[in-house]
């Protein structure tokens, strides 16, 4: 594959189509969210007096209530709260579907109505602590500080030019009833949310440009691998077809070559095949043959005719066949059933030595 500098060609269509159908889209969380809470404060803000109302009635009548015997008993308690959850669910319903309505309008407007489950799949690419710290001290992680310290410095920014201003009028609410207070407070908040929300927006639209910078710049492709797919995309399906089964059938040749250099092949009597080899230059054995039903019988067909042990082993014949890449070594949890194989092979083949030794004596 290219390296990164040589990548200096714009992604095809095919290779953003490609990139979508995998999840990977230009979205920017900061844009959802600010719409949300923006859609949040404006349905408080129109809903406002009636939800306040609301909540009047439910506390009044919780306190009404609260002195009734029947409320000794915990059915009664119950009933009072469940009434209470259900009335204080109701009364914010609208700011809360207004928000989570904000907030999921902007995801699709980002990236348009196309589900896909293959982010949702388990990645162990992810666990690597080395890719999570080129990610957090890599470009990425110095445009997320900065866009941490941006909105830092917006929130509290506006709220002190907002609140500072009106300090001397805020002290002279000192006694006014609810009512009025809430009147007076709330305009100062409206204009906290008007500021920060202006700015926020601001922020979350530049990181939403951001975003598709950044996706650009990783589906970015190298000459050769535009010219590839020109040519495979100028080829008639049967065409791509054939060369797809030319492929394979070269593939399976080159391993079948390889099963004589193995010290055993591990099989299920009629299903899969594994060749191991271990020659010491490696930390553990490599997998340099598998596959299942006919591959499976041209790999121990292989194997018979060069002399390499062949062993039945069904657990761990499935196991190298469905977990272990062909050319790799094979993983740590692996070790103790492979060695044991590999022992009992080296065990036959001393004896096998032995009796020929005293045979030709």
């Amino acid at each position: 594959m290219a390296g990164g500098h040589d990548r200096t060609e714009q992604a095809t269509p095919k290779r953003r189509s490609e990139a979508r159908a995998k999840g990977q889209v230009a979205r920017s969380q900061d844009l959802s969210s600010t719409a949300g809470l923006l859609a949040g404060f404006l349905a408080l803000a129109i809903d406002g007096p009636h939800l306040i109302a609301r909540l009047e009635a439910i506390v009044s009548r919780g306190l009404a209530q609260a002195g009734d015997p029947k409320l000794a008993t915990a059915a009664g308690l119950g009933s009072l709260s469940g009434w209470a959850m259900t009335s204080f669910g109701e009364a914010v319903a609208p700011v809360v579907l207004s928000a989570a309505f904000a907030g999921l309008a902007a995801n699709v407007a980002q990236v348009r109505f196309r589900p896909t489950l293959t982010p949702l799949q388990p990645s162990f690419k992810k666990l690597n602590p080395a890719a999570g710290l080129k990610r957090l001290f890599g470009t990425s992680g110095l445009v997320e500080t900065g866009k941490a310290l941006a909105k830092l410095i917006v929130v509290g920014g506006a709220a002190f030019l907002t609140v500072w201003p009106q300090l001397s009028r805020f002290g002279a609410l000192t006694g006014l009833p609810p009512a009025a207070l809430l009147g007076q407070i709330g305009g100062g908040v409206r204009g906290i949310v008007e500021r920060v929300g202006s700015l926020l927006l601001l922020l979350a639209f530049a990181d939403w440009f951001w975003q598709r910078h950044k996706l650009s710049k990783s589906l970015r492709m190298s000459k050769e691998e535009v010219k590839q797919e020109a040519r495979q995309t100028d080829l008639a399906p049967e065409v791509r077809s054939a060369l797809r089964r030319k492929q394979f059938q070269l593939a399976r040749r080159r391993m079948i070559a390889a099963v004589p250099t193995a010290d055993v092949v591990v099989v299920n009597p009629t299903h899969f095949a594994a060749a191991l080899r271990y020659d010491g230059s490696l930390p553990a054995p490599e997998l340099v043959a598998k596959g299942v039903d006919h591959v499976a019988l041209a790999i121990r067909a292989a194997a018979k005719e060069h002399g390499v042990p062949v062993v039945s082993n069904p657990p761990l014949a499935r196991t190298l066949y469905r977990t272990v890449e062909l050319g790799a070594q094979i993983p740590e949890d692996l070790f103790a059933s492979v060695a044991e194989v590999l022992a009992y092979v080296y065990r036959v083949a001393g004896r096998r030595r032995s009796t020929a030794a005293r045979s030709r004596r």
